[in-house]
């Protein structure tokens, strides 16, 4: 058993740190939502009453949280104060890989191992335990946080040194708000063209225009696997969110003069999706602002 410190249980840290209660570990988690704290301890967590005291004598530490402040205010302010050296320090959070590196990089001069290691899979996945991680950080820092994740995911893949798995998930997921809006707006041109919907489907689904967003998250309620568009686009991803890492996308490849111009497009229709109030839906609800500008 590995007592385990976990601090943000949101959305998606409240199904992760469950999954390392079911996996054997001790788990003492705090989070600012007396809500969150709640289910938290119904999951079998032990409460901390601040991320400070549930790191102390803890042999390793989970964050998952917002936003890069978040991380800095956290590590900075808290754990890198009242961990113990031999402490493994694993962020899952998604932010910016300059935020990323500077944490990482303050880590190791205090002694600490630590990794970057964000997240692919919504909710569902986190709860599941079926997320994939995407590792950034020293090969032995790596070895020993993947049997933690393990417990969290289906897939645990190291993408390089610190940084690298910020990297790594935010060209994925601007990869996947890019194909998402592409694919939203053809099924909308593909019914003003009087094609059936599932007819529409069986086809690209077996041809070149074949993708994770179509054939696995198909934005149409009643065609394809089940998805959240089959819930009126509650639950999944938010919005919100996908915008939220469109812009570490950018801005990242702005950093390295790297030319997203299909990712840029990206971040402002999922813009417009949240100042159109869907910011809180499944981010495959950008197809009911299309169809709306073609109403």
């Amino acid at each position: 058993m590995t007592i385990i410190a976990f601090i943000g249980l949101g959305n998606m840290g409240s199904g992760m740190a469950a999954n390392l209660v079911k996996a054997g570990h001790d788990v003492r988690a705090f989070d600012l939502s007396e809500t969150a704290l709640k289910q938290a301890e119904e999951a079998g967590c032990l409460i901390a009453g601040s991320a400070a005291e549930a790191v102390r004598g803890a042999e390793a530490a989970v964050t998952m949280l917002p936003a890069g402040t978040h991380v800095t205010s956290v590590y900075e302010g808290d754990i890198f104060a009242a961990a113990d050296r031999d402490m493994l320090l694993i962020d899952c959070s998604t932010i910016d890989v300059a935020t990323a590196r500077k944490v990482g990089g303050e880590a190791a001069e205090r002694g600490f191992a630590m990794v970057d290691a964000p997240v692919s899979g919504g909710i569902a996945a986190a709860s599941a335990g079926s997320l994939t991680f995407m590792v950034g950080g020293s090969e032995g820092a790596f070895k020993r946080a993947e049997p933690i994740l393990s417990a969290m995911g289906k897939a645990v893949i190291h993408a390089g040194e610190t940084g690298a798995g910020q990297a790594a998930k935010i060209c994925n997921n601007m990869l996947l708000g890019a194909t998402m809006a592409a694919t939203c707006e053809t099924l909308a041109m593909a019914e003003k063209l009087g094609l059936d919907a599932q007819t529409f489907y069986d086809i690209a689904s077996v041809s070149s225009g074949q993708s994770w967003s179509l054939t696995s998250y198909c934005p149409l309620p009643g065609v394809g696997p089940k998805s959240p568009a089959d819930n009126d686009y509650q639950g999944g991803f938010a919005a919100a969110l996908m915008l939220k890492d469109l812009k570490l996308a950018v801005d990242a490849a702005r950093s390295v003069d790297a030319p997203v111009p299909m990712g840029a497009l990206a971040g402002q229709l999922y813009q417009m999706v949240v100042n159109g109030g869907r910011g809180g839906r499944d981010f495959s609800a950008i197809i009911q602002m299309l169809a709306e500008k073609e109403g």
